[in-house]
C-alpha cells in the first residue's frame, strides 16, 4: 500500500495537470466571448443612435402598407414590386406635393368650400301599383253553380250595379220560395212574436240579394231558378276565376275589380336621404314618354324595411288619376320636394371614406395637399354638408381622391391606424438559413430568446452531441463567431 500511494499521487497529479491544460483554452476563449459581447453591444448602441438619427431604407408594397422589408423584394400578398419609403416618419396630416402636369394626368381638379342651397329635391324612381283599399273581391254566401257570365274576360270595364254573372243555388231557391210562402200566410207569427214574413224578407237580405231582385219576386209571385251577382263598384276586372257550369262555394273569389280613379306609385329611396322623407311630403311624378303631364301626390305610408339587395327603402305616394291615365307597372319619374337650407357643402366626390373617418385633400398657401379629416351631416344628391375640419373658402381637391391618397402614403410612409386593421408593428425579415446542418441528437435549447436582428452564423456545422448551452439568452446583435468548430466530442467552449 505504501509503495503504490508515491505512484497514485503521481498519477494524479498528471492528471490534474491535463485538466488544466484542457481548461485553460476554454477559459481563455470564454474571456474572449464576453470581451467582444461587451464590444458589440457598444457598436449596437452606437448604431441604434445613428439609425434614430438617419432615415433608414425600407421598402413597401404600393397596395399593402402593412409590410415592409428592409431590402427590396416582391410582395407575398398582391405579387407587385416594393417601392422605398421616403420617409419613416409618420404624420398625422400627410402632405403631398404634385406639379402641375402630374394634377393634368390625374384628371384632377379643384373646387371651393362655399355655402350653398342644401336640401334640394329628392329624384328617384317609382312603379305605379293599384290601390289596395280600392280593390273588390266578389264572394257568395252560399254554394251555387255558374249558368252565364257576362263579366267573361280580365280587364273588362264594369259599371256599379252591373251583373257579372248569374247562379243557380238550390239554397237560395228554398228561401224564396219559403218567403212566397210566408207572404201568402200573411202576418203568422211565431213563438216569440217574430213575424214569418220579415224573418224570411231579412235572411233574402243576407245572402246580398238586392232589393230590386225581392220586389221582382213578390210581383211575379214565384221562385227565380237563377239569380245575378252585380258589381259594388265600377272599376275594372283584373282577375277572373269564374266559368261556366262551375261549382262555386263561399270562400271562392270569383271576381277582383278595381278602381283606378286613385293609383299608388312605389318609390325607392336611399337609405341617406330618409331623414328629410316625411309622411304628407309632396311628391310630383312624371312619365318620361310624357314629359308635358304632372300627376301632384303625397307620401302616405314608409316601409317599416330595408331592401338588403338595394339598400333603400320603399315610400307610397297616393296619386289621383281621374281619366286611368296610368296604368299599373308604369315606371315613372318621381320627384320630392324638400325644404332647402344654407350649409356648407363640398362635392362628394372630394370626399374619401376609409369606413371610420372621411378625409380630404385641402390646398394649402405653398400649393401643396394637407391631408385633413372632416365631419360631415346629410347628403343631398351630388352634395355633403360639412359640419367640421373646413372653412368658408377653402380648395379641396376633387376627382382621383384614392390616387391622392395612395401617392400621399407612399411619400410619407403613412398609414391610417385608426381605419386600417391592428397589423402590428412591421419587422424587417431575419435570415435564419445559418441555422442548417445541425448535428443529429444535438441541444438546440440555445437559440431560446435571441435578439432581433441577431447574426446566427456562428451555429454552422456544431458537431453531434455538441453542448450548445452557452447559446442561452444572447442580447441583441450578440456576436457568435467564437462558437465556431466545436469539436464532436462534447467539448464545452
Amino acid at each position: 500500500m505504501s509503495e503504490q500511494s508515491p505512484h497514485n499521487k503521481a498519477i494524479r497529479a498528471r492528471t490534474v495537470m491535463m485538466g488544466l491544460l484542457l481548461l485553460l483554452p476554454s477559459l481563455c476563449a470564454l474571456w474572449l466571448y464576453r470581451e467582444l459581447s461587451a464590444l458589440q453591444t457598444k457598436r449596437t448602441s452606437s448604431s441604434t443612435m445613428k439609425g434614430d438619427a438617419q432615415q433608414a431604407e425600407l421598402w413597401t408594397c404600393p397596395m399593402h402598407l402593412q409590410y415592409v422589408l428592409d431590402h427590396f423584394g416582391t410582395c407575398p400578398i398582391c405579387g407587385m414590386d416594393l417601392v422605398p419609403q421616403k420617409s419613416l416618419k409618420k404624420t398625422e396630416t400627410p402632405s403631398l406635393h404634385i406639379d402641375s402636369g402630374q394634377q393634368k394626368l390625374l384628371g384632377l381638379r379643384f373646387v371651393s368650400v362655399q355655402r350653398a342651397p342644401f336640401g334640394q329635391a329628392i329624384r328617384t324612381t317609382g312603379r305605379l301599383a293599384y290601390d289596395e283599399t280600392l280593390v273588390h273581391h266578389i264572394h257568395t254566401k252560399y254554394e251555387a253553380y255558374v249558368e252565364h257570365l257576362f263579366a267573361n274576360y280580365v280587364g273588362k270595364a264594369v259599371k256599379k250595379g252591373e251583373p257579372l254573372v248569374s247562379l243557380y243555388s238550390p239554397e237560395l231557391y228554398s228561401a224564396e220560395q219559403e218567403y212566397l210562402i210566408a207572404q201568402k200566410a200573411g202576418t203568422a207569427t211565431v213563438h216569440g212574436g217574430i213575424n214569418l214574413v220579415d224573418a224570411a224578407r231579412e235572411k233574402l237580405l243576407l245572402w246580398n240579394l238586392s232589393p230590386q231582385d225581392i220586389a221582382t219576386l213578390e210581383r211575379s209571385g214565384r221562385a227565380s231558378r237563377t239569380f245575378n251577382l252585380y258589381a259594388p263598384i265600377a272599376g275594372y276586372v283584373i282577375a277572373k276565376t269564374a266559368v261556366h257550369g262551375m261549382r262555386i262555394k263561399p270562400e271562392d273569389s270569383l271576381f277582383d275589380i278595381v278602381d283606378l280613379s286613385r293609383m299608388w306609385v312605389l318609390a325607392d329611396v336611399y337609405e341617406y336621404e330618409l331623414p328629410r322623407v316625411k309622411l304628407g311630403q309632396t311628391a310630383t311624378v312624371t312619365l318620361p314618354y310624357w314629359p308635358d303631364r304632372k300627376w301632384q301626390g303625397t307620401i302616405s305610408f314608409i316601409f317599416p324595411s330595408v331592401d338588403p339587395k338595394t339598400r333603400t327603402v320603399r315610400v307610397r305616394i297616393e296619386v289621383h288619376n281621374p281619366s286611368s291615365d296610368l296604368k299599373a307597372d308604369m315606371f315613372a319619374d318621381v320627384e320630392l320636394k324638400v325644404e332647402s337650407r344654407e350649409a356648407l357643402v363640398i362635392p362628394d366626390d372630394a370626399v374619401i371614406e376609409t369606413g371610420r373617418r372621411k378625409l380630404v385633400f385641402v390646398k394649402d398657401a405653398e400649393g401643396s395637399l394637407q391631408q385633413r379629416e372632416i365631419v360631415t351631416a346629410e347628403r343631398s344628391g351630388h352634395l355633403f354638408e360639412v359640419r367640421s375640419g373646413l372653412q368658408e373658402g377653402e380648395l379641396v381637391a376633387q376627382g382621383s381622391s384614392f390616387l391622392l391618397d395612395s401617392e400621399a402614403r407612399l411619400q410619407s410612409g403613412f398609414l391610417d391606424e385608426k381605419a386600417a386593421v391592428d397589423l402590428g408593428p412591421a419587422q424587417p425579415q431575419t435570415d435564419h438559413s445559418a441555422h442548417m446542418n445541425h448535428g443529429a441528437g444535438a441541444d438546440h435549447s440555445a437559440h431560446m430568446n435571441h435578439g432581433a436582428g441577431a447574426d446566427h452564423s456562428a451555429h454552422m456545422n456544431h458537431g453531434a452531441g455538441a453542448d450548445h448551452s452557452a447559446h442561452m439568452n444572447h442580447g441583441s446583435g450578440v456576436d457568435h463567431s467564437a462558437h465556431k468548430h466545436h469539436a464532436a466530442q462534447g467539448q464545452t467552449p
